[in-house]
């Protein structure tokens, strides 16, 4: 590969090229360098020497101004640089490679590409396996020895994905299990980390594609895509907070929940009418459970044709979901993409008569089998489609519903009526989206489908924050929604799963995913749904969701000591909500994940980077639940720092000094919770649903540290538009004396609140000024706070 010739374009973009190939660098956005990689692009059809505009699912469609470029040339070598990195440039190799030091970090190199190559198309048999290459496009960067490889969607296995092979392909799997590959959410990003410090390494690709991640090539990240070129784009650091911010900034940011989205959910492939949804409530509200929604599946639809209701189970279903608001419970109902062929049927024909529908090779219409059989299928990579989609959600909107559960949108299709070659149960390659193909548009399926989602609540449901959860996704859908890990299975397998999984799938961009609590297929036991409880305390959101055949699986459905014990971890989860609220505006400002796997805060441990089997939820609270059969206790490791045993937020034990591996003992009712030392954390009373983030009790829990403690609220209506109020409390620790003061900002009004503050880690309390009253024992402070408080001050002798 000889790439000879380039041109500078506007000062914001470089083109190289050669005989075939083209390469064009820009910078998109600070600490981000794109490089598009175009082998045999004549022969591709990508335009020669300039290449055609590309439509990215991915990519924030409202980013700023590119960055400047400047270029040096020194003989074969091309220095690019903008935005604080530099590409250096063989142009008799093609090799290239960048540099860069961000916020702080040190100048240096941040990937180095060693390969990168094409084919041209070919022409083959029509209908053999061997028409789709596969591997149409190849680039090799190289892997030192010792770096991990975070993200890369949703997969099973470690979060550290070296010495794997990933598949881009959105599947419908089910059930999956240890080893499992494809699954629903393709992101193909990785956040890459050695010696502590992290770059991201992004291709915004939706064509079939794999990465083997130093499996074949212990020295090389390779990957290989169907499609005729390699969109990468490279992401500075130092830290990989830092990656996820800049991702988050060049892909768009997730949108806040409401408040009640964070509480608990209850879900069953089998609730089957209104009285059974009233019995699932009344249930809850008996044995004083808290419950915030109720998801239903494909049963409310009138013969699974969707938009429409069945009125022998719903004959009122705005009457219902008012119903049951008025027991503080909002209605989350499913829609799959597949629209039933049936002649007089609203929706066909209107996607029929407007050509809205995928086709095959041949231009018909592409006829499958979902739940309803036969389907087709709309064309979401189409804006008038999504347009069209969008204005159906009226029927959701006119009832009152607040929330959609998006499914089976890899898309799903269990069989075709006329067979083509496909990988898994999903559509042709050769199907066609106006003119592309399935091979190049499945991945992508997904997020349009979600957009039209949110523009359809946006348009007729301006004054609320809609709540849409996906299966399927690419790079980019958290701009449009939450996501699963899909369907799991009622395992102590599956429940350990869960934390890389959605761990991973944090450190890809989406930091709203959670796992289905209890499990979806196969019977649950009343010890691992107590358990999964537990570990579901801080994911995004708490969904208790099965299949119809297995067990019932409501929180009081094993009776005691089970109920108790997930009650328990339900009003836990409630009494956290202020934390949780506050880390989900975080999330939405920052791209950071609610729930965060320790190497986000602790690259450089080698340890904390390969610990999954525990969670940090924000920066300083870490959890350790059991997730394994008759255990009473766990190892648990604490990085750097000091750490205090908060057991249940309610114990408060041992501190221990990091790093260390210490034993938890945790018997049924327990989960091992630990707070690191200079962190608050903002708690509440638990109730049985939510109502707004303005909360008129908020207890803080701090452990003192060494120069003291900060902790974050932020509290608005819990729905409609971000108006809300910041709080940070801090304490200043210097010589035997605290002083204790809040920083607000925004401008929202909100209710007196009534304050207290438990404080660890102080030695016995001589004085305290400006608090009520105070009370200390067992190693804890704990003060009232005067309504309108300005500052507290305690005094110790140390």
């Amino acid at each position: 590969m000889r790439l000879g010739q380039f041109v500078t374009e506007g000062g914001v973009q470089v083109r190289v090229w050669g005989e075939t190939d083209v390469l064009v660098v820009s910078t998109p956005i600070p600490g981000v360098l794109r490089v598009r990689l175009a082998p045999q692009a004549r022969a591709n059809g990508l335009g020669f020497p300039r290449l055609t505009e590309k439509r990215s699912f991915a990519l924030h469609p409202d980013l700023p101004e590119p960055e400047r470029l400047s270029v040096q040339e020194d003989g074969e070598t091309l220095q690019i640089s903008g935005g604080g990195l530099t590409l250096q440039l063989n142009r008799s190799s093609g090799a290239w490679r960048v540099t860069g030091g961000q916020d702080g970090g040190p100048e240096r190199e941040l990937a180095s590409v060693l390969d990168w190559s094409g084919d041209a198309p070919t022409a083959r048999p029509a209908m053999t396996a061997e028409r789709f290459n596969l591997r149409r496009s190849r680039l090799s960067v190289a892997a030192p020895e010792g770096a991990a490889y975070l993200g890369f969607g949703e997969r099973v296995g470690p979060l550290d994905k070296r010495g794997m092979q990933l598949t881009f392909w959105n599947t419908d799997c089910y059930p999956h299990h240890t080893d499992t590959d494809p699954l629903y959410i393709s992101v193909p990003f990785t956040t890459v980390v050695q010696g502590g410090l992290a770059h991201g390494i992004f291709v915004d690709e939706t064509w079939r594609m794999t990465a083997d991640v130093a499996r074949t090539n212990p020295y090389a990240l390779d990957f290989a895509s169907a499609g005729p070129e390699l969109d990468v784009y490279v992401l500075a650091g130092p830290r990989p907070a830092d990656v996820l911010r800049r991702f988050a900034d060049l892909t768009g940011h997730a949108p806040m929940p409401p408040l009640w989205a964070l509480g608990a959910a209850q879900s069953r492939w089998g609730y089957r009418t209104a009285d059974d949804l009233r019995a699932v409530i009344a249930g809850y509200r008996e044995r004083n459970l808290p419950l915030d929604s109720v998801y239903i599946d494909i049963e409310y639809m009138d013969a699974f044709k969707v938009w429409t209701v069945n009125r022998a189970g719903f004959p009122d279903l705005k009457a219902f979901v008012k119903e049951a608001a008025k027991e503080g419970v909002k209605l989350v109902p499913i829609i799959d993409p597949g629209i039933k062929l049936e002649a007089g049927y609203d929706v066909y024909e209107e996607a029929l008569k407007n050509d809205y529908l995928v086709r095959t090779a041949r231009g018909d219409v592409l006829v499958g089998e979902v739940w309803p059989d036969p389907a087709v299928f709309p064309d979401f990579t189409r804006p008038e489609v999504v347009a069209w989609w969008a204005g159906r959600h009226k029927l959701f909107t006119d009832a009152g519903i607040q929330g959609q559960w998006n499914d089976m949108n890899e898309p799903a299709c269990f069989s075709l009526a006329q067979p083509r070659e496909t990988e898994g149960k999903t559509l042709p390659y050769d199907a066609l989206h106006g003119s592309r193909s399935h091979l190049e548009m499945h991945n992508a399926y997904a997020n349009p489908m979600s957009q039209a989602s949110r523009a359809g609540y946006a348009k007729y449901s301006p004054e609320i924050r809609p709540w849409i959860i996906s299966r399927a996704g690419y790079a980019g859908i958290q701009r449009h929604a939450t996501v699963w890990t899909g369907d799991n299975a009622a395992t102590w397998s599956h429940l350990a799963l869960s934390l890389p999984m959605i761990g991973g799938l944090g450190l890809s961009g989406i930091p709203f995913a959670a796992a289905d609590v209890g499990g979806f297929g196969g019977d649950t036991t009343g010890e691992l749904l107590a358990r999964w409880y537990q570990t579901a305390v801080g994911y995004p959101f708490l969904r208790n969701h099965s299949a119809q055949g297995t067990v019932d699986q409501e929180p009081w459905r094993f009776g005691e000591p089970y109920t108790s014990v997930i009650h328990a971890a339900l009003e836990l989860r409630y009494r956290l909500l202020p934390h949780l609220y506050t880390l989900a505006h975080l999330a939405s400002q920052t791209g950071l994940p609610v729930l965060r796997p320790l190497a986000l805060h602790h690259a450089a441990d080698e340890t904390a980077l390969r610990t999954d089997s525990q969670y940090l939820l924000g920066y300083g609270l870490m959890v350790a639940p059991v997730m394994a059969a008759g255990h009473r206790g766990r190892q648990v490791y604490l990085p750097a720092g000091r750490w205090a045993a908060v057991f249940n937020l309610a114990e408060f034990g041992a501190v221990h000094d990091g790093p260390a591996h210490v034993t938890a003992e945790a018997p049924l009712h327990t989960l091992p919770l630990y707070l690191k030392a200079g962190e608050a954390l903002p708690l509440t009373e638990p109730a049985a649903h939510t109502t707004q983030a303005r909360w008129p009790r908020v207890t803080w829990l701090a452990h003192l540290g060494e120069t003291g403690f900060v902790g974050q609220l932020y509290e608005d209506a819990g729905d409609g538009p971000l108006e809300g109020r910041s709080t940070r409390l801090i304490g200043d620790r210097e010589a035997g004396r605290l002083s204790i003061r809040r920083e607000a900002e925004g401008a929202a009004s909100l209710p007196e609140q009534r304050e207290t503050l438990h404080i660890i880690g102080l030695e016995p309390v001589r004085e305290v000024q400006g608090a009520a009253s105070f009370s200390y024992e067992d190693g804890v402070l704990r003060l009232t706070l005067p309504a309108r408080w300005e500052e507290v001050t305690v005094t110790w002798v140390e």
